[in-house]
Formats: structure tokens, C-alpha cells, sequence
């Protein structure tokens, strides 16, 4: 065995490799200050308001009100040196920009008793309170903070899978990645929050907005804030972001050079840049050899301007998946004025026919989208880009569009693949997981 020497010049290297992110006074790499060390500029005041609301207000209303929670905010809020203070009293502070999916750092310090939090999205929010506070232990509060504690009761990512808060008097450290309502929390460096769904407070039956501000609660006592750092993420690290959580049992089932695995119309499909695409003026179905039950399938997919394509879901491998398989979920532009009239169970996600998807969720043209497709029982599940857009039983479709009937739905078994309606839709890192008996 050969001794190493630890030369200091190795050990600030190290020091530095785990030190986090935010440690240093200047924004790290990639991320822009949300403060100015002077004054409140780029931050606005709103309190707990449903941004349903908001966006429904006039210009000439929305001016008003930021006008008089402004007033009011100041009495309250302050730059002390490099330290955003509040007093615990008054609107929360908001910023002017929206955002999307994005990563933040940010420095907390508060006082005994106290209980504040950061909105997300306009969404209440990351929960900061005292864990020893008798008064809301019986809510969760030893639990510690960094949870998504509006999320419902049993929802993962409502309490904190760790209590990691510092002593009153020091420093706390949070960072949050959010893509799409898929949301992960560490707090001093520990990880408190995981890949969970951030639930609409607002409306439980919709996904959380695609876009909203970062909102700093007050609430009952003293908050000091500083380093507050923030970095809107490239697609390509939000879908690998979203790729990278729950990984077992998942398998390739494209290769990323030809359609080795696949049946159905080869011809009328290519490989290009590492993408399966439809031919133009072609379509048809492009199956997997293997047949599924019960399974997750997850891929990523670009279309190109009024795109039109789907996925085929349990299919025999005959006839129209749209009505022969389970179902054809919707890979459509939703957004083109071409489509501006369809019924909505023809718009992107949707179970064809039977169940809408939520729409306003697929990323701008020409960006790949990522998607994954949850079929259980007769159950289908679609989340696009980190929102949940279907959730739905298709044993309880019974109002099929213009009365079609759809003999396919209670199929339990079947293909799965891509059935093309003659536009250049590409698919890529498609892979699949069977589940319960079915592994």
C-alpha cells in the first residue's frame, strides 16, 4: 500500500469541491443575485393572493395593488448591509420575475417561535418554523423545516425526511431545484425534500403553474435573508434532472442507431442525430416488438410547427390505436392556431376520445419535452415535463367524442409506440419499466 501525502493544496481543493455552493459572497457560476445590498429593487409586495386572481385583474388594478402592498412592505422590510430584514409583519416580498424551472440558493436566520416560509411559483411553500415550538409540534414542526408543508397529508415531500434546522442564531442554508412541480429541497446540505410533486395550493384538481414568482413569507417574528441566488436551468439539465430520479428497473428501448426491437411501419420511420423520426407525408404505427402490461414508460420528444403524432398504448398491433389499443395518448403542437377549435380530448396527453389533459405545460418549439407515461390497470397517469397533466381510470370513460366507440380501452395488455399521422415528430431516450408481475 503506497501512503498519501495530503499536500495543502489538495486539501483547500477538497474543502472547496465540498463546500456548498453558495459559501461565497459572489453568486456562483450560473446564478444572478436577487439582491442588491442597497435597496428593494426587482422585488415587488404581494401577500397570500391567488395568482388566478392576480393574472384576472386589470393592468390599472394590478398597478394599484402593488402600490399599496409596496407602502406597506416598507414599513416592514429592510436592507441591513448585505441582509434583507423583516420584522415579521406585513406582505410577503415578491419578486418581479416569473420563473419557471429554476434553481435557488438562498440564507435564512430567524428567532424562536417564529414560522415563515418561500413560495414557489406563486404556491405556498418551502416551510421554515421552530421545531421545538410546543405550539406546533402537533403540526409537524419537529419535523423541521424544508417541507412542502401545504402539500396534502400523505403526500410525499409534505415533512422533511430529516430535521436538519441549525440553532437559533446561525445561518441556515436552503437550496431548491424545481422543474415543472417536481421539487427537491436540501438544507444544510442535507437532502429534506426528494423529486416530490409541489401541489397546487389554489386548485388541487390542476398541476402547479408553469411559471410564477419567489415569494419570502413573513410571519410572526424576525427573518433575516442573504445570498439569495437564482439560475433558470437549460432544458437539456431539467429533463436529465427529471430522468435521473427513480431509475431502477428501467430499460432501453431504443438504441439510439437503428429500430433494432421495433415492428409495425419501419419504412415509414428513421433514426436521426440519435432520434427516431417520423418521415414527412408518412405515419403509421412503430411498435415495440415486446408487449406490456403494466408499465412506466418515459422518453423525450421535439415537435416541429402544428406536429402531429401519438403514443400507442396496449396495442394489438392492428387498426387504429386511438380505438384498437387502450388508448393513443396525444403528441400534438396543442398551442398552433391549427388547433384551436379541437374537442378537449384531442389536445396533447389526452386519452384520444375519452379523458382530457391539462394543457399550457409543453416547453417552447423546437425543445425537447420530456414525458412519463404511467398505465396501471386501467389506469393511465401522463406527466410532461414534471407536471402532471392526466390522471385518469378509462374504466370510467363512458362519454366517448362524437359517441365513438372505443372497443381497445380494456385491454390489458398489448404494444407499445408511436403511431404517426404524417409529421416529422421526433422521439429519443425512450425506455420502459415493467411493473408488478410483470418485472
Amino acid at each position: 500500500m503506497i501512503a498519501t501525502r495530503w499536500t495543502p493544496l489538495v486539501l483547500i481543493l477538497l474543502s472547496l469541491a465540498t463546500a456548498p455552493l453558495w459559501a461565497a459572497d459572489a453568486p456562483p457560476e450560473g446564478f444572478r443575485s436577487l439582491l442588491n445590498g442597497k435597496d428593494l429593487a426587482g422585488w415587488q409586495a404581494r401577500p397570500h393572493f391567488d395568482p388566478r386572481t392576480w393574472a384576472a385583474l386589470s393592468p390599472e388594478e394590478r398597478a394599484a395593488k402593488s402600490e399599496q402592498w409596496m407602502a406597506e412592505a416598507r414599513e416592514h422590510w429592510r436592507m441591513d448591509g448585505d441582509e434583507l430584514v423583516n420584522d415579521g409583519a406585513g406582505p410577503y416580498l415578491t419578486t418581479e420575475d416569473d420563473f419557471g424551472d429554476y434553481e435557488l440558493l438562498i440564507d435564512y436566520k430567524t428567532v424562536p417561535t417564529a414560522d415563515s416560509g418561500i413560495y414557489l411559483k406563486g404556491n405556498p411553500q418551502v416551510q421554515i418554523w421552530d421545531s421545538t415550538d410546543p405550539d406546533d409540534i402537533a403540526l409537524g414542526a419537529d419535523h423541521g423545516s424544508g417541507g412542502l408543508w401545504n402539500n396534502s397529508p400523505d403526500a410525499p415531500g409534505r415533512m422533511p425526511l430529516v430535521l436538519a434546522d441549525k440553532p437559533f442564531g446561525e445561518w441556515n442554508h436552503l437550496r431548491i431545484r424545481q422543474v415543472g412541480a417536481r421539487t427537491s429541497v436540501w438544507l444544510n446540505d442535507q437532502l429534506v425534500v426528494e423529486n416530490a410533486i409541489m401541489q397546487n395550493f389554489w386548485d388541487r384538481d390542476s398541476p402547479l403553474f408553469r411559471e410564477g414568482p419567489i415569494q419570502l413569507q413573513t410571519h410572526g417574528g424576525e427573518i433575516r435573508w442573504r445570498r439569495i441566488y437564482v439560475r433558470d436551468l437549460p432544458t437539456d439539465e431539467a429533463n436529465a434532472d427529471l430522468a435521473g430520479h427513480n431509475r431502477d428497473g428501467f430499460e432501453p428501448l431504443f438504441n439510439g442507431r437503428d429500430l433494432s426491437g421495433w415492428i409495425g411501419a419501419t419504412d415509414n420511420y428513421e433514426v436521426v442525430d440519435g432520434a427516431i423520426r417520423c418521415k414527412a407525408g408518412q405515419g403509421g404505427m412503430l411498435l415495440s416488438d415486446d408487449e406490456y402490461g403494466d408499465f412506466v414508460a418515459r422518453l423525450e420528444f421535439r415537435l416541429p410547427p402544428a406536429g402531429n403524432n401519438g403514443l400507442a398504448i396496449r396495442s394489438p398491433g392492428t387498426g387504429d390505436p386511438a380505438y384498437a389499443a387502450m388508448c393513443e395518448l396525444q403528441v400534438l403542437d396543442s398551442e398552433h392556431p391549427n388547433y384551436k377549435n379541437l374537442d378537449p380530448r384531442q389536445y396533447h396527453g389526452s386519452a384520444y376520445g375519452m379523458a382530457a389533459a391539462h394543457r399550457g405545460f409543453l416547453r417552447p418549439q423546437g425543445e425537447w419535452n420530456f414525458q412519463e407515461v404511467t398505465v396501471q390497470g386501467s389506469k393511465i397517469r401522463v406527466e410532461l415535463n414534471g407536471n402532471v397533466i392526466l390522471d385518469a381510470d378509462l374504466a370510467d370513460a363512458a362519454d366517448f367524442m362524437a359517441g365513438s366507440a372505443h372497443p381497445g380501452k380494456d385491454r390489458t395488455s398489448g404494444h407499445f409506440g408511436f403511431a404517426g399521422h404524417g409529421d416529422p415528430v421526433e422521439f429519443r431516450k425512450v425506455e420502459v419499466k415493467r411493473l408488478g408481475s410483470e418485472k
